[in-house]
């Protein structure tokens, strides 16, 4: 397979995780997880994205015509950067990452060799799914609340 890239959106309110593998890192790659995931998943619930933090990788910063600067302008987002050198500022991707690494990645490795990308993607669909909606999570956030939990009780007080 290569080189595969984990493109990775976390919702900072709820811990809810959307996670896209591909073999480049292109900008067009990182929109991906975007319009496929993220944004439909909110606006299904009637809910809206307004600002999205990125590092400061080529995949998300650039000129005017950046494709990933250009999705979130036509999609009403604000991008914001971490600060270069300082990974804590964008720590909930990072702690997402980690826990992908002992919880999936790991496992799935030790258990199956992948012959393509789209084999492990189905895999790691499955275990987002476990990850969102049956994974309790302890962070000072959910305090062993599931994601989809969190947000479902958040929809609810909005609905009063």
């Amino acid at each position: 397979m290569g080189k595969v890239y984990l493109h990775t959106v976390v919702d900072t309110y709820s811990s809810y995780a959307f996670s896209f593998l591909h073999v480049s890192k292109q900008p067009e790659a990182a929109v991906a997880v975007l319009r496929n995931e993220a944004l439909p998943f909110y606006s299904e619930r009637g809910l809206r994205v307004e600002k999205v933090l990125t590092d400061n990788g080529r995949e998300f910063c650039g000129g005017e015509g950046h494709p990933y600067r250009i999705y979130l302008t036509l999609n009403e987002v604000e991008h914001r950067t971490s600060k270069v050198g300082r990974l804590q500022t964008n720590g909930f991707v990072e702690r997402f990452n980690r826990t992908a690494l002992e919880e999936f990645f790991r496992e799935a490795f030790w258990r199956k060799l992948y012959e393509s990308v789209e084999a492990l993607q189905r895999d790691l669909d499955e275990w987002l799914i476990y990850y969102n909606r049956e994974r309790p999570h302890q962070g000072y956030r959910n305090i062993g609340r599931r994601p989809l939990e969190k947000i479902e009780e958040y929809l609810s007080v909005l609905c009063y």
